[in-house]
């Protein structure tokens, strides 16, 4: 499992729901990524590889998401910087390296102190 808790929700987030994508990245992030990022910290340490099948709950309403895609950079970015970009859409093109495609195609509402917990 990976549990992460989310420390702070930049000003921009709001504002990608219209193209069903949420940025996640780890407290390194700089000041111009902070603004368009949920920024979390890992409460327990990565130890699923992210894959197709992975379900994972998220929001303040604990919605619970599939993960049908994964990008080739997407494990190594999360793990070492806490980064990935979850799409809750389905595009037509091919998934770019550091993102997850998830389904339903439900935006979270999320908030600060909210929990992200990654399972098999």
């Amino acid at each position: 499992m990976i549990e992460s808790r989310i420390v702070e929700i930049g000003e921009l987030v709001p504002a990608f729901e219209e193209e069903m994508v949420l940025i996640l990245f780890g407290p390194t992030a700089t000041a111009e990524l902070k603004s368009i990022c949920v920024i979390h910290e890992f409460v327990t340490k990565p130890d699923i590889v992210l894959k197709a099948g992975i379900k994972f709950v998220m929001g303040n309403n604990n919605q619970t998401y599939m993960i049908k895609q994964v990008g080739d950079a997407a494990n190594k970015n999360f793990t070492e910087l806490g980064h990935i970009s979850i799409y809750f859409s389905v595009d037509k093109n091919k998934i770019l390296p550091g993102a997850v495609l998830a389904e339903p195609e439900i935006y979270p509402t999320l908030n600060q102190g909210d929990t992200i917990c990654f399972y098999n």
